[in-house]
């Protein structure tokens, strides 16, 4: 038994060190192992495993194969591993966890992870885990939980390694030495404070020890010292992380006391969730989508953007009614419309995916707009001269007419470069409203991509061809 689960051990750990990805592989052996009842054998799946690895299965696999799994496995389960799943199903495995085997999981977590898994969970399950931390740990996260959502207070970690500002090198090594069993599992920096403990630098842990004792720590901080409000935005911070390469930064309260300090694994969590609300924003799915979810919950997220595609496509139809008699004497103009419409909406994705970017990041500003907006006009110009000369001589080929491949051309050219403007201008306008240009520019660039498109190739088959 003892060989056939050490074979087991040795499979799964080559398959993960071959690539990132869990096959089938491994989801057969554990659902063996799960049906089988065989909690050795899911012990020996497991151990190779990251903690984000176990999380991932618990979301690829069923409702069902999830329940019996942790009906078995609820022992083997750690903190890190529910603080890696997905917010949307996070709640459900804890539910299916013995309360006391959530409070062993989860206590030994940092603050930060702790205020992430609780600010997530009804007020019952979150109540009996704050219950069941000790005094310290407890204040801690209810001082977090204190601030809005969504800020660095909520971010930060609470376990800080900080020293006075006038301490040496050879003081701060022994400090550490003598308190090991108190350190945070990770950090990067050293913070020095002031007697009112404001933050007045911070020395990372290589320079620490590659310096002589003797020499003052405040001769060693970093340049790049920089220091984050705890009600600072999320996004903000992330973005001051990416923008300034930050590893980790003090965070402070009102009156500029040190309370907390953001790593540089959380600011890159809140970056990716940024930008997977911003993809989700722009496909109309929710930013609160996930695969874990149920199908009614899904059908709610999608509906009302459904509803408002419905609402843009009902108004380029009624553009289109108003030629109906040109349809119907010239059949090939039913042809060609979705042509030009199909070709507007993507030249106008393009455009719009580019400046929703470009704000997210902040790198299209008031001062760089002008510029922006003349590219996008001359990419859509010649995108739109190069489709209008293939356009114009597939209305040639195809329908002999060299009049309707020119109404096509001129077409082509018009819609993409209203699309490229709409593309970059839309959101720019949303965004100076204060209206999030993820959320609502892809239903206008659609409606005047198709409205305009529609509008130029009718129009111009009806000036030129009756």
């Amino acid at each position: 038994m003892n060989d056939q689960l050490e074979d087991i051990r040795e499979a799964v750990a080559e398959e993960t060190r071959e690539g990132y990805e869990l096959d089938e592989t491994l989801r057969g052996a554990l659902r063996a192992a799960v049906e089988a009842g065989d909690v050795p054998a899911i012990d020996a799946l497991m151990e190779p495993l990251h903690p984000a690895d176990i999380a991932d299965l618990l979301e690829q696999v069923s409702a069902a194969e999830r329940a019996a799994w942790l009906a078995l496995w609820s022992d083997g389960i750690d903190g890190e591993v529910i603080s890696e799943l997905d917010w949307g199903l996070r709640e459900e495995v804890i539910a299916l966890l013995p309360p006391e085997q959530v409070v062993k999981a989860v206590r030994e977590l940092d603050s930060d992870d702790l205020v992430d898994i609780l600010e997530d969970l009804e007020d019952d399950q979150a109540a009996a885990i704050l219950e069941a931390l000790d005094d310290r740990d407890r204040t801690a996260v209810e001082q977090a939980l204190a601030y809005p959502e969504e800020t660095a207070g909520r971010l930060m970690q609470r376990e800080v390694v900080h020293a006075p500002e006038h301490w040496n090198v050879g003081e701060m090594i022994d400090y550490l030495r003598a308190h090991k069993a108190d350190l945070p599992e990770q950090f990067y920096h050293v913070i020095l404070t002031d007697p009112r403990l404001k933050p007045t630098g911070y020395v990372t842990l290589g320079r620490l020890l590659s310096t002589a004792r003797r020499t003052p720590m405040r001769e060693i901080v970093e340049e790049s010292f920089r220091v984050i409000p705890a009600t600072q935005d999320q996004d903000e911070v992330a973005y001051a992380f990416n923008q300034y390469h930050l590893i980790s930064a003090p965070v402070v309260d009102e009156d500029g006391r040190l309370v907390g300090v953001i790593t540089i694994d959380d600011a890159m969590n809140v970056l990716d969730e940024v930008n997977a609300e911003d993809l989700l924003r722009l496909a109309g799915v929710g930013e609160e989508s996930s695969i874990s979810d149920r199908v009614l919950e899904t059908t709610r997220q999608r509906l009302p953007w459904l509803a408002v595609n419905l609402v843009t496509a009902i108004l380029a139809s009624l553009v289109i009614a108003q030629f109906e008699e040109a349809i119907a004497q010239v059949v090939a103009l039913a042809v060609l419309m979705p042509i030009v419409a199909s070709m507007g909406g993507n030249a106008g994705t393009q455009s719009l995916t580019v400046a929703v970017r470009a704000l997210a990041t902040k790198d299209l500003t008031s001062s760089n707009l002008l510029r922006v907006v003349t590219r996008e006009a001359g990419v859509g110009l010649i995108n739109g001269v190069v489709f209008a000369v293939v356009m114009g001589i597939v209305g040639i080929v195809w329908f002999g007419s060299p009049m309707l491949g020119a109404v096509i051309a001129a077409a082509m050219v018009i819609n993409l470069l209203v699309a490229g403007l709409a593309g970059i201008l839309i959101p720019v306008v949303l965004d100076r409203m204060g209206v999030d240009p993820a959320l609502a520019s892809g239903a206008f660039v659609t409606t005047v991509t198709d409205v305009v498109g529609f509008f130029a190739f009718l129009g111009l088959a009806v000036l030129v061809l009756l």
